[in-house]
């Protein structure tokens, strides 16, 4: 899935416009990137956990299981 097919989701689940929708959209990536660079976690809830790792790679932890990604 593409980020205009999550925004176009995203704007008809919250009821705003597909352009705020990619706005709130961007706002989340770039806050996991930021926590990412900082060495901290970042969730997404109901989906799981970005890790950073030690070899600078990242890991994702889904809720209720493992993996990654």
């Amino acid at each position: 899935m593409k980020k205009p097919d999550i925004a176009k989701r995203m704007a008809r689940q919250a009821g705003v416009s597909e352009a705020e929708a990619a706005d709130r959209l961007d706002h989340v990536v770039r806050q996991i990137l930021r926590n990412l660079r900082q060495g901290k976690t970042a969730s997404l809830p109901g989906l799981g956990k970005f890790r950073p790792s030690p070899d600078g790679k990242v890991a994702f932890e889904r809720q209720g299981g493992k993996g990654r990604g």
